[in-house]
């Protein structure tokens, strides 16, 4: 999986965040968690939300959005 990659947004520029360790991908997920509505329209629903037997993953950030 390739390293996340975060940006600073001043008026017309911005400039990529130094990558750190992966703490960072745990609090940006809890922060788009918490704004999930705001940023995306989505209502948020779930977690590290497991998919089941059949597909056996996990889904990071589970939502909604209007259309379901």
């Amino acid at each position: 999986m390739a390293d996340i990659k975060l940006f600073q947004l001043q008026a017309d520029s911005a400039r990529e965040l130094r990558a750190e360790s992966v703490d960072i991908e745990k609090s940006l997920q809890s922060l788009m968690e918490k704004h999930l509505d705001s940023f995306l329209g989505v209502r948020f629903l779930a977690s590290e939300y497991a998919t089941g037997k059949v597909h056996g993953g996990r889904i990071d950030t589970l939502g909604l959005d209007d259309n379901k």
